[in-house]
């Protein structure tokens, strides 16, 4: 019996493709949100914007890519995941368009993970678990990588907890748009400085 080649990696989009399938996503993450506020009638976190609340957010931010940073040092498999995914979503990117990676994912999964799942589920750790474990199921793009939907089930859980800590959606949304917006542009530091 013949044995089958091994698995090509998938072709990666354009930048315009990828762009709209950033864009995309989020209406459909916002679209998910909306039916499920108007199904459950889910009361909505509160979104107050402070210095303090942009303060907190961007040093969660910081923190959560400083950590990432040390796993992808430390952790091959990690790395390898990371290398994977982020080269499928960064490579066609220019860098005026990391704004938008950090924003539409930032703005729309907080909505959707943070802002209606935690408090139908429960504003408690239960809640946050279950919200982090669907989030990190987001970020799955092969099984081989799946330590990369870890982190990002473990990232859900910080944002889960700043939000049930501050009662403000602002605060994991910030954070979500500081870590996509600083571990996009240290993944092309480091892949221009090769």
């Amino acid at each position: 019996m013949a044995e089958l080649p091994p698995p090509q990696p998938a072709e990666s989009l354009s930048r315009v493709q990828l762009l709209a399938a950033m864009g995309m996503t989020a209406v459909v993450l916002l679209i998910i949100a909306r039916l499920w506020i108007w199904l459950d009638d889910v009361p909505l976190m509160a979104t107050k914007l402070t210095t303090d609340v942009l303060l907190l957010g961007c040093v969660i931010g910081l923190g959560i890519t400083l950590c990432s940073e040390g796993l992808y040092r430390i952790w091959k498999d990690y790395r390898e995941g990371a290398d994977v995914y982020l080269s499928m979503i960064l490579r066609p990117l220019k860098m005026a368009d990391l704004i938008w990676l950090g924003v539409l994912p930032g703005m729309s999964e907080e909505l959707l993970f943070r802002g209606v799942m935690l408090p139908a589920i429960g504003l408690n750790w239960f809640g946050i678990l279950i919200s982090s474990l669907c989030f990190g199921v987001l970020h799955f793009f092969s099984p081989r990588h799946w330590c990369y939907v870890a982190w990002a089930a473990v990232v859900g859980g910080v944002l889960g907890i700043s939000a049930l800590q501050t009662q403000n959606l602002l605060v994991p949304v910030v954070a979500h748009i500081v870590t996509n917006i600083l571990s996009s542009l240290l993944w092309k530091y480091k892949q221009a400085h090769h």
